[in-house]
């Protein structure tokens, strides 16, 4: 049998590697597809029917170009932002002109792309941070991330919209108003990530970026019926300046409708940058590669109840169950398990951390500004945390990291035994939009709710593990249910395999299509 570039030289990392990645898989998408038909495809469907290699491949063999995909994209912006609120920023000029001046021959060449408003920098264009206390600063720089999306051949045009900061799982913000759900209006398309994950629900572009500090990815792949892939620690550049957030709990990467767009993305950005103090282990070929390998028979740990034990809604457990059944009868070896961590001391750990940053990252505005923090320019939780922390001393901080050091080596020990741990990535279905923001009338409470909505997600982030959320439900109510799947430091290879075998097993194209797309 005759092996595919990218099998052929697992040893390369240059960019001369990552500009041949999709030519393969791609393929097979436009290849099945009768030249006539072609001409009988509304351009508009194109953003429905291909996923981001498909649009890249029709770009290549001219059967659409990149300026068309940007108009086709921009058109369903103004089609369907008006309703659900994603977009923080609009970059439309700016797209064409790169469009117009020559797109790097990168494997997603000509393919629309959208930026995570939040710690994410492509020089001369806003970088709000989801904040008023942002409110007309621009980048000065382009993040190592955005070059590498560029040289990928991905067009931006625009930041969608996140909480500030970050610091909730919804996406409401008094900056940019509240992010709804395609699939219902009503409710919450998550956070912090809610912005690229309404955008990619309501059929804008078939990926968009995100990142990930206790969920941030998964929620809002959970919540808009998506495919949402938390890198290990250390995987994704973060720079330049700061090459880790929240002390290393934040990550980027992206939510997707495919898994095969989501290993190729991550082929064309993970690596050391400058300033690196730690990466994670390179695989043994690319990640795209591990799809068409079988992962083998894997040990699933099936984890039902949260390490704090509160309630989780039947729905979310019988997806979880399911998916369960569903990896049984792939051949893999199931049984109830889950790692015990102190809840208590992480909780404490995460509210010194977080704190602290907030007071780092507002007093540096405030320097820059000459604006003193205050509720006419930050929201109520922010502005609770950046009190806290300044009476918050060091020691605090260093007995944070001591205490995710111990949950990590609890997990790991944990995983000595299993290859995979599955888990609902949410208690609920999405909730109804104004309970998770952050203008809370009552903290504890918002603190609790919050904490009861998402206690599958913040522990991967703590102990660094790469970690998915797969679209596999729906609820009664027919809104979309996530299923989370945690392998290994380090293993993404292995549950890209594991996704691919899941997916192909359990399509969700078609069935993961919110009622907007459908109606459209």
């Amino acid at each position: 049998m005759t092996k595919s570039h990218d099998e052929e030289q697992p040893a390369m990392t240059s960019l001369s590697r990552r500009k041949v990645l999709a030519t393969g898989a791609a393929g097979a998408v436009v290849a099945a597809l009768p030249a006539t038909a072609m001409a009988a495809v509304r351009r508009m469907e194109l953003l429905d029917d291909f996923d981001a290699i498909g649009l890249a491949r029709l770009v290549t063999t001219r059967q659409v170009s990149a300026a068309e995909l940007l108009d086709l994209a921009v058109a369903r912006v103004e089609e369907t932002n008006p309703r659900f609120n994603f977009m923080a920023h609009k970059f439309y000029d700016r797209a064409k002109q790169a469009i117009a001046a020559g797109l790097p021959d990168g494997p997603f060449r000509g393919v629309p792309w959208l930026l995570k408003d939040l710690n994410t920098n492509l020089e001369g264009t806003p970088a709000g941070e989801g904040s008023r206390y942002y409110a007309g600063n621009i980048s000065q720089f382009t993040s190592e991330l955005v070059r590498r999306h560029q040289q990928a051949g991905l067009v931006i045009f625009g930041k969608t919209t996140s909480p500030e900061f970050g610091l909730t799982a919804t996406t409401e913000s008094a900056a940019t108003g509240i992010t709804r759900n395609p699939w219902d209006p009503e409710r919450i398309a998550g956070g912090s990530s809610g912005g690229s994950g309404a955008a990619v629900a309501a059929g804008v572009l078939p990926m968009a970026h995100a990142t990930d500090g206790g969920g941030s990815i998964r929620i809002p792949a959970s919540c808009c019926g998506l495919f949402g892939m938390k890198p290990s620690r250390g995987r994704v550049p973060m720079g330049p300046g700061l090459t880790e957030g929240w002390g290393g709990l934040s990550v980027h990467h992206a939510v997707t409708r495919s898994v095969r767009d989501s290993a190729l993305l991550l082929d064309m950005t993970h690596g050391i940058e400058p300033g690196s103090r730690y990466s994670a282990p390179t695989p043994d070929g690319t990640f795209l590669s591990y799809l068409r390998k079988h992962p083998g028979q894997l040990r699933v740990a099936l984890a039902l109840s949260p390490p704090a034990g509160t309630p989780v809604d039947p729905e979310c457990v019988a997806a979880a169950r399911d998916a369960a059944r569903l990896l049984q009868s792939l051949g893999h070896k199931v049984e109830e398990a889950a790692p015990k961590v102190d809840v208590a001391a992480l909780g404490a750990a995460n509210f010194a951390l977080l704190s602290t940053a907030m007071v780092a990252r507002i007093d540096a505005r405030a320097k820059e500004t000459g604006i003193a923090p205050s509720p006419d320019v930050l929201e109520p939780v922010p502005l609770m945390f950046y009190n806290i922390g300044k009476q918050t001393d060091g020691a605090a901080v260093a007995r944070a990291h001591e205490t995710f050091q111990r949950a990590a080596y609890a997990v790991g020990v944990f995983m000595e035994d299993y290859d995979i741990i599955v888990s609902p990535t949410l208690a609920t279905p999405p909730p109804p939009v104004g309970r998770l923001g952050l203008s809370p009338a009552d903290f504890t409470a918002w603190g609790e709710e919050v904490s009861a909505f998402t206690p599958f997600t913040g522990l991967f982030n703590v102990t660094g593990q790469p970690s998915m959320s797969l679209p596999l439900a729906l609820s009664a109510k027919g809104l979309p249910i996530g299923v989370q799947m945690t392998g290994r430091y380090g293993a993404e290879a292995t549950l890209f395999s594991l996704a691919a075998q899941v997916e192909q097993a359990q399509p969700w194209w078609k069935s993961m299509t919110a009622p907007v797309r459908r109606q459209s």
